[in-house]
């Protein structure tokens, strides 16, 4: 499966405003209301509720929250690239600019950890985390999230 068939249509922000991890989640939220029709509320809670246990900081300026919710019937997400990046608690201390909330059904279980497993290998990714920081607007994003990176576009 490629990692676009988790995004919904509208479900790709290119220059998300947010100053904090906090305001990053909840613009995250309320797009994941919009393309997913879910209420934000409850999805940012979830969300909050798994960043306590630690962070979702991945690195090279990743980020990937996650949560499992009964507001979704299938591992889904949303993805925003923020215009300037947020302290997420990375391991190596970066702050997130690229952030992929991934939402997953109560009862997924690896599933959700296969989503989460392919969405990191993606971005771990220099050539991918480059396209997307210099990718014009949101379905340029998309396509690149599609597997359109290419050697050229790196």
């Amino acid at each position: 499966m490629a990692l676009i068939d988790l995004i919904p249509q509208g479900g790709i922000v290119a220059d998300m405003n947010a100053t904090s991890r906090k305001q990053a989640l909840h613009g995250l939220a309320e797009l994941a209301q919009r393309s997913l029709n879910i209420p934000a509320r409850p999805v940012l809670e979830a969300v909050i509720e798994r960043e306590r246990l630690g962070s979702t900081g991945v690195g090279d300026g990743v980020a990937i929250p996650h949560a499992r919710t009964d507001h979704v019937d299938r591992v889904c997400g949303v993805f925003a690239r923020l215009k300037q990046g947020v302290d997420f608690d990375a391991v190596d201390g970066q702050p997130a600019d690229l952030v992929f909330l991934l939402l997953a059904p109560e009862d997924a279980g690896a599933e959700h950890l296969k989503a989460l497993a392919q969405i990191s290998r993606l971005f771990r990714r220099e050539d991918v985390r480059r396209a997307v920081r210099a990718a014009p607007d949101a379905n340029a994003i998309s396509a690149i999230l599609s597997g359109g990176v290419h050697s050229n576009a790196a």
